[in-house]
């Protein structure tokens, strides 16, 4: 199932799994139950987790990201030159990387890349955000492409580390997203695609020769493994049955029911929580209800949001302790400030105005204070977490209505503005997703009144300095969460299973996984 940018589930960073015992071997087969299947195998229109975890072996990045860190690292782009007022970025490309067709990178690949993506349509959107803006991509010479933005553009380093935007032969670039979709596409990446049955299996071989990975893998050429199999198996029980069988070498997905069965056997369970903006209530700030910043703040203080993690979600999942997830580089632990404070709550609501009734709801000028909660059903968590918020707001006076939608929603609603609130998260690993989410230069789906965290979000996008972004993107989410504009709850935390005969899966920047170095003994 594709969501696009909103609303994706993500794994683990920088993880081992394996006893770490032995010394690493070539060969053999991983196979991979996944959940689910997007349906497509272009990595350029794929923004489901469960079809990224394959789609990512066959294509290479300009850059990757580490991390630990957030730094990012060269990969098919040996070095970079960034403008002063971040506009144009220079990528130096590496001599001599090939795509699987025998084809070579050049500075005109890259183009041809970049100016297609705008083209991809419906299922691009991720690609084409990150190249909003472009100007101009211009071939200096045959290893070297300059990328012009019309405004200052801080995120596009981090973009060019992502799947969304690996390169593509010339020859995939060629072809319509339809045909990409469906018969795939050839990358320079670590593995080839060999057969795709849709909603059944996709299988990549190890591709020979290979010798221009990641500046952050351990192993030099070729990867380990000849072959990776990924199938797709609906029910999470059948998978964690799969793993404890020995059928299946991994798993995706793990949850809270099947934790139990997996541990103490031949498994490892890996978590990492998804960077980006954490679950929580994206409230609409322009309703006459929400406009009170005392209200927003009552709701924020009303939610015990260590007993949503522990009851709900996998074991380890944290509550949010700032608008963005710790795993998002220049977070701001904001702990202090969202804090489950039932007094404060009903202290705010009793300063706005709102008398508690009879019937233990809050009212003023004879209106109930009554909000609906919308939701979609893409994750199973959802509705087990709003049901206990909804309690929750019911202990202070606040009467709330849930209220399902169609996935296919989702972006209409936020766009239309036709909600009180909605459950939801948006995952990358960049900072620069506030800006995105909140910035009312932008989209501006939550409804905000123009602010100084306008100025804040702006700045950070146009700053090459670290230390000064860092600063300004601290700044936004104190404002965030200080105004209550969003309602941080919980870092959305993917669990993989992991036989311990595997070794080394380890995870990317934005939780996805990385299978070069990756070998089974």
């Amino acid at each position: 199932m594709t969501t696009g940018v909103l609303l994706t589930a993500c794994g683990s960073g920088g993880g081992d799994s394996g006893s770490g015992t032995g010394r690493p071997k070539s060969g053999g087969t991983l196979t991979f139950a996944v959940g689910s299947d997007a349906g497509c195998v272009d990595p350029q229109q794929v923004a489901s987790n469960e079809t990224i975890y394959s789609v990512r072996q066959i294509v290479d990045s300009l850059t990757d990201q580490d991390p630990k860190t957030g730094k990012i690292v060269p990969w098919l782009a040996k070095s970079w030159d960034i403008s002063s007022d971040t506009t144009t970025f220079t990528f130096h490309l590496r001599s001599g990387v090939t795509f699987s067709d025998g084809s070579n990178l050049t500075a005109q690949v890259v183009k041809d890349n970049f100016d297609a993506v705008p083209k991809l349509g419906a299922l691009g959107t991720l690609a084409e955000g990150y190249l909003s803006g472009v100007k101009s991509t211009t071939v200096v010479d045959p290893l070297t492409v300059k990328v012009t933005f019309v405004q200052p553009n801080a995120q596009f380093l981090q973009a060019t580390s992502t799947h969304s935007l690996g390169i593509e032969s010339s020859a995939s670039v060629q072809k319509t997203p339809q045909q990409k979709c469906s018969d795939g596409v050839i990358g320079s990446g670590p593995f080839v695609l060999k057969q795709y049955v849709q909603n059944q299996s996709l299988t990549l071989a190890k591709r020979t020769g290979y010798a221009w990975g990641s500046s952050l893998w351990s192993k030099k050429g070729d990867a380990y493994l000849d072959r990776l199999v990924f199938k797709v198996v609906p029910e999470a029980g059948v998978r964690a049955g799969s793993l404890q069988s020995g059928q299946v070498d991994a798993v995706s997905s793990v949850g809270q029911a099947n934790e139990a069965a997996l541990k103490g056997g031949q498994v490892t369970l890996q978590r990492r929580a998804n960077p980006g903006v954490v679950f929580g209530l994206g409230l609409n700030n322009s309703r006459p209800l929400l406009k009170d910043a005392k209200v927003r703040q009552s709701i924020l203080y009303a939610i015990d949001r260590q007993q949503i993690a522990d009851t709900v979600f996998p074991t380890g999942t944290q509550p949010a302790t700032s608008v963005l997830a710790h795993t998002t580089p220049d977070y701001t632990d904001l702990a202090s400030g969202l804090t489950f404070d039932a007094a404060k709550s009903k202290s705010l609501l009793d300063e706005a105005g709102w008398k508690t009734g009879s019937d233990g709801l809050r009212a003023k000028d004879g209106k109930k204070l009554s909000l609906t909660i919308k939701w979609f059903p893409n994750a199973a968590t959802n509705q087990p977490a709003l049901e206990l918020i909804q309690q929750q707001l019911k202990a202070v006076g606040v009467d709330v209505t849930l209220k399902q939608l169609q996935i296919t929603q989702f972006a209409p609603t936020l766009q239309s503005g036709d909600y009180d609130a909605v459950w939801g998260n948006v995952t990358r690993a960049d900072p620069d997703i506030l800006r995105s989410s909140f910035s009312t230069k932008l989209a501006n789906f939550y409804r905000l009144p123009a602010s100084s965290l306008d100025t804040a979000l702006s700045e950070q996008a146009a700053t090459v300095d670290g230390a000064k972004r860092r600063q300004l993107v601290t700044q936004a989410q104190q404002l965030i969460v200080q105004n209550a504009h969003y309602v941080p709850v919980v870092e959305l935390q993917t669990q993989l299973g992991v036989a311990k005969k595997v070794h080394d899966l380890t995870f990317d920047a934005s939780s996805r996984i990385h299978l070069h170095d990756t070998w089974i003994g």
